[in-house]
């Protein structure tokens, strides 16, 4: 049987104009630290305008480099328990 001990939630935040969409990304772990990245989209000029594809794009890629950050910051953490130089982790 499997038991929830921790919860994260991340938060999104867009700002937008007619043609660019911005999010920030961040979650706040356990011990306190915050991660934090950012996403950008932007619509041609030809291109109806969809505001949520553009969120949902920059939102991805936000995602995507707070899932990097993640990576990165376990990684420096396992180097610096076992010290040693550990392997890159990779997605």
């Amino acid at each position: 049987m499997m038991h929830t001990t921790v919860g994260w939630h991340v938060e999104m935040e867009f700002t937008e104009d007619e043609q660019h969409t911005k999010a920030a990304a961040m979650v706040r772990l356990p011990d306190g630290s915050e991660v934090r990245a950012h996403g950008h989209a932007s619509r041609h000029r030809t291109d109806p305008n969809q505001p949520r594809v553009g969120e949902e794009i920059a939102g991805a890629r936000a995602l995507n480099e707070l899932a990097m950050a993640l990576l990165t910051k376990a990684h420096e953490e396992i180097d610096q328990a076992s010290g040693r130089t550990s392997h890159p982790i990779h997605v």
